[in-house]
């Protein structure tokens, strides 16, 4: 998907957004989310669609993806095989929605996830992938991680948690550390989602005026709001720099998370040979929202 032009500022109560010569003020604290957003976010950055999947049709299919999940991770326990599958994308593109819907029937024994808090101290001081790998899945183990060491290719570089310095290295170190993962025998997937500007200030709007969600919105969230493009600079060098044959990216277009779900469950699915495998249940791939590498997040 290409990165879609726009100048983002930060004001004294929001941000300003130029988008395609439009100037437009979007204010956070004010409940009243604007027309102008409200009807462009669905669309934003290229999206395919201009409404979100039936409801009748996510839930059917959900449960027929969520079915065969059941099926893999009871093959994976037969067999000892391990699963470990990351995901990544902007602030609200969908990640821990994605991993609880992926996760709602399988059994939490054996099916865990994992999202890190800040390094400690003492994690500070260790090799950078070393807090990672504790988390890593054992024999019959199916492993989700809502972000992970690609903390460093985003986040730290554009809001200067680590030096270029550190940031240059782990962009040419993680193919060979991933390598070693896959060598390793384990199962591995990386997603990342990918979402239009006006969607996430959307979803950052439905998060702050929510007595349920507004803990998901932070403080980290309102400084990266006039960071747009920096964040999609840093994506498009981290994805070139990491995207290999051995563990390539996997691009999910997130706008409607329901077809985000559903395309990550199939991508798993059709990835693995579990026994019993219904190839009907599990369908095809929605070419529109899900391909591979820098050549689909360029591709609009």
């Amino acid at each position: 998907m290409k990165a879609q032009k726009s100048k983002t500022q930060m004001t004294a109560s929001g941000v300003k957004i130029d988008v395609g010569g439009t100037e437009r003020v979007f204010d956070i604290a004010d409940p009243v989310l604007p027309d102008w957003l409200d009807k462009h976010a669905l669309t934003s950055g290229g999206y395919p669609y201009d409404k979100k999947l039936d409801g009748d049709e996510y839930d059917e299919t959900i449960e027929r993806l969520q079915i065969e999940l059941v099926k893999l991770l009871a093959w994976m326990q037969s067999t000892g095989e391990r699963a470990l599958v990351l995901f990544e994308g902007r602030d609200a593109a969908g990640k821990g929605g994605t991993i609880d819907v992926l996760r709602q029937y399988m059994n939490p024994r054996t099916a865990r996830n994992v999202a890190l808090t800040k390094p400690t101290e003492t994690e500070r001081g260790q090799w950078y992938y070393q807090r990672y790998i504790a988390h890593f899945p054992t024999a019959g183990e199916f492993v989700t991680f809502d972000r992970s060491w690609y903390n460093r290719g985003g986040v730290e570089p554009v809001m200067g948690f680590c030096t270029p310095e550190q940031h240059v290295r782990f962009l040419e170190e993680t193919p060979q550390y991933e390598l070693a993962i896959v060598r390793e025998g384990i199962r591995f997937f990386k997603f990342w989602l990918d979402l239009g500007q006006e969607m996430q200030l959307k979803r950052f709007h439905d998060r702050y005026h929510s007595p349920l969600t507004n803990w998901k919105f932070s403080d980290m969230d309102m400084a990266g709001l006039g960071k747009w493009a920096e964040y999609g600079q840093a994506r498009d060098q981290m994805i070139e720099a990491t995207h290999s044959d051995h563990a390539p990216w996997a691009i999910v277009r997130s706008n409607d998370k329901r077809r985000t779900r559903i395309e990550v469950m199939r991508r798993i699915l059709k990835s693995i040979p579990y026994a019993k495998r219904d190839e009907a249940a599990i369908g095809k791939p929605d070419k529109k929202i899900i391909g591979t590498g820098p050549g689909f997040l360029r591709d609009n």
